[in-house]
C-alpha cells in the first residue's frame, strides 16, 4: 500500500466532513475524544497502589506527575490509529484549537509515538477554504495549553478525591464535590436562601385614563401626591421594609387607594410638561459560547447541554464556526458576508457606512477563535439549509445566522416621550388622613421606533426581571403644555401589588452569573449544569432551577469548613491562574504546589484544609432551622421536619424550599398526626395496627413488640418483620379502619381449590394490578382482575370462569391520550400525554418520559414536554442490567487485561515547554 497522510480529528462526523475536502492522499480518522486519562486509584497496578501514585494516580510529592492510561473503551481506537499510522508518511493532528483539543493532540503523540513528521493543524470552521488554509499553516503542539489543561485535570482530581469522601461521611454516600460544580450549586442555594428569607410587602398604585378635547386617550400612572412620590416595588427591600434611600416616599395603602379612585375622576388636570428624548439602541455582539447558551435557553427553551450538542453537530457538518469561544470578533470575510446579506435582505439603508468591530475577547478569555457565526465566506440563509437541517438544529442555526447578520446592521432609532399631568382632586375623609384638596401628578411615557435598523432581523432576549414593566411601546397623542385634560376613568381592579422575591436562576441566567463572576469557562458550563442536575443537587421546575435540600447540606458543609473552595473570588482567581499557565507566564508545578500545600499560615492549601475535619457535626450540617421551633433535617432517606418536642413530619416531594412557610409546615405536621394513626389492636397477634404514608403511597402495618436483650435493654426482634400492605386506590388514609387494615394484612386471599387440577386459587395485588393465580409448584397460571375490590369478593365459581377463558396475549386496546401538546420541534412528531401502567407519561411515539411527580398532566406546557423529551434523548437508552455474578466476572477480566497492558507513567519532567514528554 502506498504511503499517505494521516489526519486525526476528535469525532467521526468531523472526520467525514473533512474527508470530503481532502484528496485521496489523505486518510482521516477520529480519536473520539480523549484516548488517555487518569485512572481510578483502585484500577492502578498492584505494585503502584501503595506508592506515591496510589492516592490520586498523581504523584503529589514529585512534581505532581500524573499517571495516564489508555481508556479501556479506546484501546480498539488506538490500535486502529496505530495501524493507519504505519502506512502514513506524515501525521496531522487536527483536534480543536483549545486546551482540550491541544491536550488530545499531545496524548495522541505520547500513545502513537510517531516516527514520521508531525504537524499540528488548526481551523475554526470546517469549509474547503478553511481546511486548505490550515494545511498550509501548521504548527507544533502548544505545550503551554497542554500544561493548563493538565493542571485543571489534576486540580479537579485533588478537589474531588479529597472533598467527596467528606461528603460521604457527613451527608450521604455517593455524593460528589467539584471545583466548579460546588460553586455553581452554591449560587443556586444562595438564591433560594434569599427567597426563603424574603418578606413580601404590599402597596397600591393608581392608573388613570386621560383624554384631550381632540385626540386619543392615554393611560398615566399616579406619581406624586403633594410633591411626595409614591412607593413602587423597587423601593422595598427583601425584609419587606422601605430601603434607606426610599425613606421619604409615601406608601399608598388600600384606604388611600379607594379615596383616590373616588376623587380622581372629578379632578381638574392639565399637561404640566412634555419631554422628548432620542432613542437609540445598538445590536448585540455576535455569539460567544456563553451568550449562545443564554439566548438558546431564552428563545428556544434549550438546556445548555442540548445547545452545545446541537452546536457541535452544526460545526462538525460545516454549518457554523467553532462553538467554544470567548471572542466576539468577526473576521474580515465574515463582516463582508454579514453586511452583504443584510443589504440584500433589508436594503442598503439597513447597513451602516462603516463595519461594526466588536471587542476581540471577553473578560478573562482564553481562546483565540472568532465569534460563533455561519461558516464560509457567503452565509447560507436558513431557507438554503432547511433541506439538510431539521427541528432544533435548524432553529439554532437560524438563531446564529440572525444574530450575526444583525450585528452588522444599523442602530434602532426613535424617540421616548414623557408627559407629566398635574391637577387637583378633593379626597374624602378616611383612615388615610389626607382629606381635602390635594395636588396630584401623573406620568406617562412611550417609545416610538422610527427606524428599526437591526430589529428588522433580530432582537436579543432578556432574562425574567424582578420588576416587570418600563416604557410603553406606543405613541402618545400630540399634546402641548398647559393643555386641559379630562380624566375619563381609573383602573379599579389592579391597584394592589405585592413585592416579589428574586427570581430563581434559569440555565441561561445561571450561565450569565457564572460568566460575570469568572467561575469556570463557558465551554464547561453545559457540563457543570448537567452534573449538578444529574447529582440531584438541583431540579428543573419548568425553566427554573430549584435546589434540593441535599444541596443545602452540601453547601453548608463546604461554606463552614472549606470556604475557600466555594468562594467566588477564589474560584475566579484559579481560572485566571490557569490562563497564565496557558500563556506560559506561570509554572504548572509551582502553582499546584501552592494550591495543595499552601503558602504559609495565611493561605493554607487543600491538604491542610481537609486535615482534622473528621470532627464535623454531621447532625448540625444536615439541619436547617426554619422557625424558632421547627428544623428541617436531611436524612438518609430524604428530608423531614422535626419540632422541639421531637415530632416529625414528611416534606412533600413537590414542595420547593422557599414554599416551606408557617402554613405549609403546619399542614405537614397535621398530615403527620394522621400519618401513623393507630387503628387498633390485632385480636390474633396482639400487635398495634397503624396507618402511614411511605415512599410508595399510603399503607398499613403492625408495630412489633420489643424484646429485652441480656443487658436489660430493649431491642426489636431480629427475625420478625412487620406485616405491611398498601391501601387500595379506593381507600383513604384518613378513614381506613382496623377491619380494612386486617383484611389487607391477611392478603393474599385463598379463593378455593380448582376441582380439576387440585391447585389452590389465590387472589392478590401485584406489580401490574390485581390478579388471581393457581400453582402446584411446577406450573403456574394467572388472570387479571378488573378492580382491587375483586380480590376480596371474587368467588371460586367466578375464578374458575376466568381461568376457563383463554389467556389474553398482548396489551388491551390503546387508551386515548390525556392531552395533545403539538409537534416536537426536534423530532417533528406529535407529542401527547398518555396514561400508562406506572402513571401519566409524555411521548412522541419514539421517546417516552414520565410526567414529573410534582406536576399534573394538566399543568405540563408544550415547551416543558419538549424539554423533557430532549433530556431523555440526550441520556440515551437505559443500560441493560447484568447479574451480579456476570458483572463480577467481566470486571475481573477487564482489570486483568488492563494490568497487562497498562501504560507507564510520565517519567521525564518538563524542563522547557518544547521538551514536554511522557511515555504512554
Amino acid at each position: 500500500m502506498s504511503a499517505t497522510k494521516l489526519v486525526i480529528v476528535e469525532s467521526p462526523a468531523k472526520a467525514r466532513t473533512i474527508g470530503t475536502y481532502l484528496g485521496p492522499d489523505y486518510t482521516v480518522k477520529a480519536s473520539v475524544g480523549h484516548v488517555r486519562d487518569l485512572p481510578q486509584p483502585s484500577d492502578l497496578p498492584a505494585t503502584m497502589k501503595k506508592g506515591p501514585y496510589g492516592r490520586f494516580a498523581v504523584n503529589v510529592d514529585e512534581g505532581f506527575d500524573p499517571y495516564y492510561v489508555v481508556n479501556p473503551d479506546k484501546k480498539k481506537t488506538v490500535s486502529e490509529l496505530r495501524a493507519a499510522l504505519r502506512n502514513a508518511d506524515e501525521l496531522y493532528l487536527a483536534t480543536d484549537e483549545d486546551r482540550e483539543g491541544e491536550a488530545i493532540a499531545w496524548h495522541l503523540l505520547q500513545v502513537l509515538k510517531p516516527k514520521v513528521p508531525v504537524k499540528r493543524m488548526v481551523f475554526h470552521e470546517i469549509t474547503r477554504e478553511a481546511i486548505a488554509q490550515a494545511l498550509e499553516n501548521t504548527r507544533e503542539v502548544d505545550t503551554n495549553l497542554v500544561d493548563a489543561q493538565e493542571t485543571r485535570r489534576i486540580l479537579d482530581r485533588l478537589v474531588g478525591y479529597e472533598v467527596s469522601p467528606l461528603l460521604w461521611r457527613k451527608v450521604r454516600r455517593g455524593l460528589s464535590a467539584g471545583r466548579v460544580q460546588s460553586v455553581a450549586t452554591r449560587l443556586v442555594v444562595e438564591r433560594e436562601r434569599e427567597r426563603m428569607a424574603f418578606v413580601p410587602a404590599t402597596y397600591h398604585d393608581l392608573t388613570a385614563t386621560f383624554a384631550p378635547d381632540a385626540g386619543t386617550a392615554f393611560d398615566a400612572k399616579l406619581h406624586t401626591l403633594d410633591g411626595q412620590r409614591f412607593a413602587t416595588g423597587r423601593d422595598f427591600g427583601d425584609d419587606g421594609a422601605l430601603k434607606a434611600r426610599s425613606a421619604s416616599v409615601r406608601i399608598m395603602d388600600r384606604s388611600l387607594a379607594e379615596a383616590l379612585i373616588a376623587a380622581v375622576p372629578a379632578g381638574s388636570y392639565e399637561v404640566a410638561a412634555i419631554e422628548s428624548k432620542p432613542y437609540r439602541r445598538s445590536p448585540a455582539a455576535p455569539f460567544t459560547t456563553s451568550t449562545l447558551q443564554q439566548e438558546a435557553g431564552r428563545k428556544l427553551k434549550l438546556s445548555s447541554r442540548d445547545t452545545m450538542r446541537l452546536a457541535q453537530t452544526l460545526y462538525e457538518n460545516g454549518f457554523i464556526t467553532y462553538m467554544r469561544t470567548d471572542s466576539t470578533a468577526l473576521s474580515g470575510e465574515a463582516i463582508r458576508a454579514a453586511r452583504a446579506q443584510a443589504k440584500e435582505l433589508y436594503g442598503a439603508e439597513a447597513v451602516p457606512e462603516r463595519p461594526r468591530v466588536y471587542g476581540k475577547k471577553a473578560k478573562g478569555a482564553q481562546e483565540a477563535h472568532e465569534a460563533i457565526r455561519p461558516a464560509g465566506t457567503h452565509f447560507r440563509a436558513p431557507a438554503e439549509v432547511a433541506s439538510r437541517l431539521r427541528g432544533q438544529e435548524l432553529a439554532l442555526y437560524d438563531l446564529i445566522w440572525k444574530r450575526t447578520v444583525a450585528s452588522q446592521m444599523e442602530d434602532a432609532r426613535g424617540t421616548t416621550d414623557t408627559v407629566r399631568v398635574q391637577g387637583t382632586a378633593t379626597l374624602a375623609e378616611g383612615d388615610h388622613g389626607l382629606a381635602g384638596s390635594r395636588t396630584l401628578e401623573f406620568t406617562a411615557s412611550g417609545t416610538v421606533i422610527t427606524s428599526r435598523g437591526f430589529l428588522a432581523a433580530y432582537e436579543e432576549g432578556r432574562d425574567a426581571s424582578r420588576y416587570a414593566g418600563g416604557e410603553q411601546d406606543g405613541r402618545l397623542p400630540h399634546l402641548s403644555e398647559a393643555q386641559a385634560l379630562t380624566c375619563t376613568g381609573v383602573d379599579e381592579e389592579n391597584t394592589e401589588h405585592t413585592t416579589t422575591p428574586p427570581p430563581r436562576y434559569t440555565e441561561a441566567s445561571l450561565v450569565k452569573a457564572m460568566e460575570e463572576r469568572g467561575i469556570g469557562r463557558p465551554s464547561t458550563y453545559a457540563a457543570t449544569i448537567s452534573v449538578i442536575i444529574d447529582r440531584g443537587y438541583v431540579h428543573r421546575r419548568g425553566q427554573a432551577l430549584v435546589p434540593s435540600w441535599l444541596a443545602f447540606s452540601v453547601t453548608r458543609l463546604l461554606e463552614d469548613n472549606l470556604g475557600t473552595l466555594v468562594d467566588y473570588d477564589f474560584t475566579a482567581s484559579m481560572e485566571r491562574d490557569l490562563d497564565r499557565i496557558a500563556a506560559g507566564e506561570e509554572d504548572r508545578v509551582a502553582w499546584l504546589n501552592g494550591f495543595w500545600r499552601g503558602e504559609g499560615e495565611d493561605r493554607p492549601g487543600l491538604e491542610g484544609l481537609v486535615t482534622g475535619l473528621g470532627d464535623i457535626d454531621a447532625r448540625a450540617v444536615n439541619t436547617i432551622a426554619l422557625t424558632d421551633t421547627v428544623s428541617l433535617r436531611v436524612g438518609r432517606y430524604g428530608p423531614y421536619l422535626e419540632d422541639a418536642d421531637g415530632k416529625r413530619a414528611n416534606v412533600p416531594d413537590d414542595l420547593a424550599p422557599d414554599q416551606l412557610t408557617d402554613e405549609t409546615i403546619a399542614q405537614a405536621f397535621e398530615q403527620a398526626a394522621q400519618d401513623g394513626r393507630e387503628l387498633g389492636v390485632d385480636p390474633v397477634s396482639g400487635n398495634t395496627i397503624i396507618a402511614k404514608t411511605g415512599r410508595f403511597g399510603p399503607y398499613v402495618t403492625e408495630v412489633l413488640p420489643e424484646a429485652a436483650d441480656d443487658t436489660g435493654a430493649t431491642k426489636k426482634k431480629k427475625a420478625a418483620k412487620p406485616r405491611t400492605a398498601s391501601l387500595f386506590a379506593s381507600m383513604d388514609l384518613a378513614t381506613v379502619t382496623l377491619d380494612d387494615a386486617l383484611t389487607l394484612l391477611s392478603l393474599p386471599r385463598e379463593v378455593g381449590v380448582d376441582p380439576e387440577s387440585g391447585q389452590m386459587i389465590t387472589a392478590l395485588n401485584g406489580r401490574y394490578g390485581p390478579y388471581i393465580t393457581k400453582t402446584d409448584g411446577t406450573s403456574k397460571d394467572s388472570r387479571s382482575l378488573e378492580s382491587e375490590d375483586q380480590i376480596l369478593s371474587i368467588t371460586l365459581d367466578e375464578a374458575l370462569a376466568l381461568f376457563a377463558q383463554p389467556k389474553r396475549r398482548g396489551r388491551a386496546a390503546a387508551k386515548p391520550p390525556l392531552r395533545e401538546l403539538g409537534v416536537d420541534p426536534a423530532s417533528e412528531k406529535p407529542v401527547v400525554i398518555k396514561d400508562g401502567r406506572f402513571g401519566p407519561y409524555i411521548t412522541d411515539g419514539t421517546t417516552n418520559v414520565t410526567v414529573p411527580r410534582s406536576t399534573s398532566p394538566e399543568e405540563v406546557t408544550p415547551e416543558e414536554a419538549y424539554q423533557l423529551l430532549a433530556d431523555k434523548r440526550a441520556k440515551g437508552p437505559a443500560k441493560k442490567r447484568t447479574s451480579a455474578k456476570k458483572t463480577t466476572r467481566k470486571t475481573t477480566k477487564k482489570k486483568t487485561a488492563t494490568k497487562k497492558k497498562t501504560t507507564t507513567r510520565k517519567t521525564a519532567a518538563k524542563k522547557a515547554p518544547a521538551k514536554k514528554t511522557s511515555a504512554s
